[in-house]
């Protein structure tokens, strides 16, 4: 694979970047023993308001059978817990564990800091955040501009 991106096509430039920064947060995560996928659950699931199955689905960008399968594993391993929807008692809410919650303030500040390094005078963080978010709404995917922002800050 070459270094840099040879094509000035968008869809190629953001899958490039897509993957080499998927591969510096899973290199970041790995020193906490958590995965991208796992990481992706925690930190929507870490604001400590309940979300259903769906919602994560969506948010974590996997199809609902595989992110059932995680979060089942997660489960065993003491890093959620599922509760029954206090207004929809036929939904299920996710929450973290206070384990899970340790593993994911360990895990977001590691994000973090790897982040600030990584745009380290070359971007303004927020700035590239909104624009992503811009280009996700006007691409026409559905996905809100929130799901887009980034890690929501401890």
């Amino acid at each position: 694979m070459p270094s840099a991106p040879s094509s000035p096509d968008l869809a190629h430039l953001l899958s490039h970047a897509e993957r080499r920064v998927v591969r510096r947060l899973a290199a970041v995560l790995a020193e906490e023993e958590c995965t991208v996928e796992e990481w992706r659950v925690l930190s929507i699931v870490g604001d400590g308001r309940g979300h259903p199955m769906s919602e994560i689905a969506e948010f974590a960008l996997m199809p609902a059978p595989s992110l059932t399968k995680l979060v089942d594993r997660m489960v065993a391993a003491t890093l959620v817990h599922r509760r029954p929807d206090p207004h929809d008692r036929r939904r299920v809410l996710l929450y973290l564990t206070p384990r899970g919650d340790d593993l994911y303030r360990r895990a977001a500040d590691r994000v973090r800091a790897d982040q600030t390094r990584l745009l380290a005078g070359a971007v303004d963080a927020q700035d590239l955040a909104r624009l992503l978010a811009r280009l996700v709404t006007a691409a026409g995917t559905g996905a809100e501009p929130d799901v887009a922002s980034g890690i929501r800050q401890p």
